[in-house]
């Protein structure tokens, strides 16, 4: 009779082994990758619909995290309960998509049940079994091994080594598909707009002043007005911009102040005359993170956004990056 591991009575032994079992099933799977799984990649790349990931118990849960990490890096996916599909859910998959069906066993009924109807749709059938030679493996399109040589209990027989390295396959097409994607820092913020993630990798674009609530004044302006328009805009400064909308300097209120102080008529003052020239920049492809750290680290609460040739695209707050929570 196989043994089952744990049996010392040690809870550290046990957890120590329950992780070297299923450590050695995930890398059991980076031996067998090979051309099924860039076959896998492929159909799922260009898939005109949707990811239809589907199984049954443990495995079932497996899948809905599958699903979800697909369509949070950018490709349409939703978990299809077999049990369900089997009495109406079924039309949730349409021609032009590809369902995934996770089964350690390959002989799950209600997944058995659906193989008809996804032929007929012609959608694309990828499974992953533990069992290359089941039913569910051989009427599939595409097969991907998820076997392994011992599951992580003492009676060997509760899903937890094969659902592991079902979750880890899973894992492994979402990111090798993101990469074939172009997935980008930008598209996940996109895609992720709540919650610190999403906080993490926002853009400086997503949250700068720009258009009409750009404080902007040419180099001639008045001090009075550039005062105006300062106090209208609210951020606390105002950018000095030349005729072709490059970025000459900035006027704050630490320069207004200063100003004051040391100039008889400092009303008749033009903004090229106070303006702070070569001011901190930053562009608007950068992570709001990085603006957040570059304003600590100078001391500042704005930062000028240019573009490749210093044109004005606009201003960051400090308050702005409060409200995203990044602070």
């Amino acid at each position: 009779m196989k043994r089952g591991i744990g049996g010392s009575g040690d809870p550290l032994a046990t957890a120590r082994e329950v992780l070297e079992v299923e450590a050695r099933a995930i890398q059991a799977l980076v031996d067998r990758l090979d051309d099924s799984f860039v076959r896998a990649l492929g159909a799922l790349h260009d898939c005109k619909g949707r990811v239809v990931v589907t199984g049954l118990g443990k495995s079932g849960i497996i899948c809905k995290k599958i699903a979800a990490t697909l369509a949070s890096t950018g490709t349409p996916a939703l978990f299809m309960h077999p049990a369900e599909a089997i009495h109406g859910d079924l039309g949730m998959v349409v021609p032009g998509d590809v369902v995934l069906a996770v089964s350690n066993s390959g002989e799950t009924s209600e997944l058995l049940q659906l193989l008809e109807r996804i032929k007929r749709l012609g959608a694309t059938l990828i499974s992953m079994t533990g069992n290359p030679s089941s039913t569910l493996a051989t009427q599939s399109d595409i097969h991907l091994p998820i076997g392994v040589a011992q599951e992580a209990c003492p009676m060997d027989l509760v899903p937890t080594a094969s659902t592991t390295a079902s979750l880890a396959l899973g894992d492994a097409l979402a990111i090798a598909l993101a990469e074939k994607r172009g997935f980008r820092e930008e598209d996940f913020a996109s895609l992720h707009p709540a919650g610190r993630l999403g906080r993490l990798v926002l853009t400086v674009e997503k949250v700068m002043h720009r258009g009409d609530a750009l404080p902007r004044v040419a180099p001639d302006t008045l001090i009075k007005d550039a005062i105006y328009v300062m106090s209208d805009k609210r951020l606390g400064m105002t950018t000095v911009c030349g005729a072709d909308g490059s970025l000459l300097g900035i006027i704050t209120d630490g320069d207004l102040r200063r100003l004051i102080q040391r100039s008889p008529d400092p009303l008749a003052r033009r903004a090229e005359e106070v303006m702070t020239r070569g001011p901190v920049t930053i562009r608007a492809t950068e992570l709001a993170a990085a603006a957040l750290h570059l304003m600590e680290a100078r001391h500042i609460t704005s930062l000028v956004v240019v573009d490749s040739r210093n044109r004005v695209e606009g201003v960051v707050h400090l308050h702005d990056l409060w409200r995203t929570q990044l602070v």
